[in-house]
C-alpha cells in the first residue's frame, strides 16, 4: 500500500522525468533503438537483386518457384531494466543515493520506451535475483517500476552481475534492448580484476550482448575516487562488511585511494570495449541528463 510520503516520491520523479524525457529525449530514443531487430512478415516469390540469404528452401522446393522470406522492421521493442540493489548502491557523499539515481534513470527510460508503445520489464539483482517484473506497456506500468525501485529493499548486500546476465536471457527469449544499472563492485567475482580477463561478468556481458542490445549505466560517487584529509577514518565495506581504518591526512594514503579508483574504472572500460558493450558514465554529484544526450548522439552518428 503506498503511504502519502512514496506517492509523493513517485509523482516528484513522474513529473521530473516526464519533463526530461520531453525536452532532452524527443526523436533521440526511437532514432536510436528502433530497427535493431527485424520479425518475419510474409513468404513472396523471389524478384532478381533480392538477398539470396533469404530464400525460404522448404517453399521453393514444394512451389518449384523461388521464394524469399520478407521481413520487417519491429514495430515494438522490448526494454529490460536491471538494477543493481546491492548495498553498495545505498550510498552517496554528496547530492543524490545510487539506488535514488537509479530510479530516476529507470524512470526516463521506461517513460521513452512507453511513448513509443514498447514493453518496459525490470530486474532487481544483487548476488541474486531479488525480484523480477515481466515486460508490459503502459504509464501503470511504468509507475509501479518507479515504486518498486524506491520502495524495494534487498535482502542480500553483495553482487553478482553473471547471475543478473544469465537470467535475462532465461526470461527475455527475443531480442531486446538491456539497460544495466550498477557501480560494477562485484564482490561475488572478486570486483574487477588487474589480470588478462579482467572482470568475473566478462563472459556473461560479451553474451548478454551477443543476444540483445546491452547498455551499461555506470554510477559513481566522488568519495569513491577522492578521500576529503579527515584524520583518522573508521570504515565498513558495505557489501562485505569489512572494517577498514585509513589515515586521511596522509597524501600518499590519499593518492593511492584514487589511483585504485582510476585502475579500477580503466579495467572496467576495457572489459567493455572487449565485450563490444556500450557504457554510459553516470555520477551522483553531476546532472545526468547530458550524458545520455550524448551517447544517444555518438549511437545515432555511429549506425548513420
Amino acid at each position: 500500500m503506498l503511504t502519502k510520503e512514496l506517492f509523493k516520491k513517485i509523482r516528484r520523479i513522474e513529473i521530473t522525468t516526464s519533463r526530461l524525457v520531453t525536452e532532452a529525449f524527443v526523436g533521440q530514443y526511437h532514432s536510436v533503438f528502433k530497427g535493431q531487430g527485424m520479425e518475419f512478415d510474409e513468404v513472396r516469390e523471389y524478384i532478381p537483386g533480392d538477398d539470396i540469404r533469404n530464400i525460404d528452401w522448404n517453399v521453393t522446393a514444394r512451389t518449384g518457384v523461388p521464394h524469399i522470406k520478407k521481413y520487417v522492421e519491429e514495430r515494438e521493442l522490448t526494454v529490460m531494466i536491471m538494477v543493481d540493489a546491492s548495498r553498495s548502491c545505498h550510498f552517496a557523499s554528496r547530492h543524490m543515493l545510487k539506488n535514488r539515481l537509479a530510479a530516476e534513470i529507470a524512470a526516463v527510460l521506461a517513460f521513452s520506451a512507453i511513448r513509443n508503445n514498447d514493453k518496459v520489464g525490470l530486474i532487481f539483482f544483487t548476488d541474486r535475483i531479488e525480484k523480477f517484473l515481466p515486460p508490459r506497456k503502459g504509464v501503470k506500468n511504468v509507475l509501479r517500476l518507479i515504486r518498486e525501485i524506491l520502495y524495494f529493499r534487498s535482502q542480500n548486500t553483495k553482487t553478482d552481475i553473471g547471475r543478473a546476465l544469465e537470467f535475462l536471457s532465461k526470461v527475455t527469449r527475443r531480442r531486446c534492448v538491456a539497460f544495466l544499472i550498477s557501480d560494477f563492485v562485484d564482490t561475488h567475482g572478486g570486483d574487477v580484476r588487474p589480470q588478462p580477463g579482467a572482470a568475473s561478468f566478462q563472459r556473461p556481458l560479451m553474451i548478454a550482448n551477443k543476444r540483445h542490445d546491452l547498455i551499461a549505466v555506470t554510477l559513481n560517487d566522488l568519495r569513491e575516487r577522492e578521500l576529503p584529509d579527515g584524520g583518522l577514518l573508521r570504515l565498513r565495506d558495505a557489501e562485505t562488511g569489512q572494517p577498514v581504518v585509513m589515515d586521511t591526512s596522509s597524501r600518499r594514503v590519499r593518492e593511492q585511494y584514487r589511483r585504485q579508483f582510476l585502475d579500477r574504472q580503466e579495467r572496467l572500460h576495457r572489459v567493455f570495449q572487449r565485450t563490444g558493450v556500450d557504457h554510459i558514465d553516470i555520477d551522483t554529484d553531476q546532472p545526468y541528463m547530458q550524458e545520455f544526450v550524448t551517447f544517444f548522439a555518438r549511437r545515432k552518428s555511429r549506425r548513420h
